[in-house]
This record gives C-alpha cells, structure tokens and sequence, in this order.
C-alpha cells in the first residue's frame, strides 16, 4: 500500500509567540531576534537593536534564554545612546 513504510509525523509544530517576543534562531548560532510574524512556513524575525529582518524555519526557533534577552536589550540600548537610527 501507498505510504505503508512511511511513520507518520507526531511531531506538532511549535505554536505562535506573541509579536515582540525575543527568539533564539538555532541555524544562525542563536542570534536573538524580535518575532514579527509569520510569512507562509517561516517566521519573520528581526534584531532587537533594529535592521533587517530575516526568516527561519519554526523548528530552529527556541525562546530566547534570560541572559540572552539581557544581552540584546542592552545592545539595543548602546546602540540608542550612540545616537544610531534604530
């Protein structure tokens, strides 16, 4: 029969954080990013500090630990009081 050697996918997709929420993308070395949305199968997720977003696939998608969210808010904040454009 069609897909008889075939297992099935158990694996749920992770749901949908909240705009804003800080994101680790696991493909990129963790890079914190902001979550913007959802486009098609990826999620939009751009800097903390400002600049490009970019897309990721969900499942190298991780909340971002404690210590990374510190390090972001506080580049965030450098960069502002440098009196960069974010």
């Amino acid at each position: 029969m069609y897909g008889e050697n075939a297992s099935p996918n158990t694996e749920s997709p992770p749901s949908v954080p909240a705009p804003g929420a800080l994101l680790a993308d696991t493909s990129r070395g963790d890079r914190v990013g902001e979550f913007r949305g959802v486009a098609g199968p990826y999620w939009s997720l751009r800097p903390v500090g400002g600049g490009r977003e970019w897309e990721v696939e969900p499942r190298y998608v991780r909340p971002a630990l404690l210590m990374e969210q510190l390090r972001a808010r506080t580049a965030r904040l450098n960069a502002r009081s440098r009196g960069e454009v974010l």
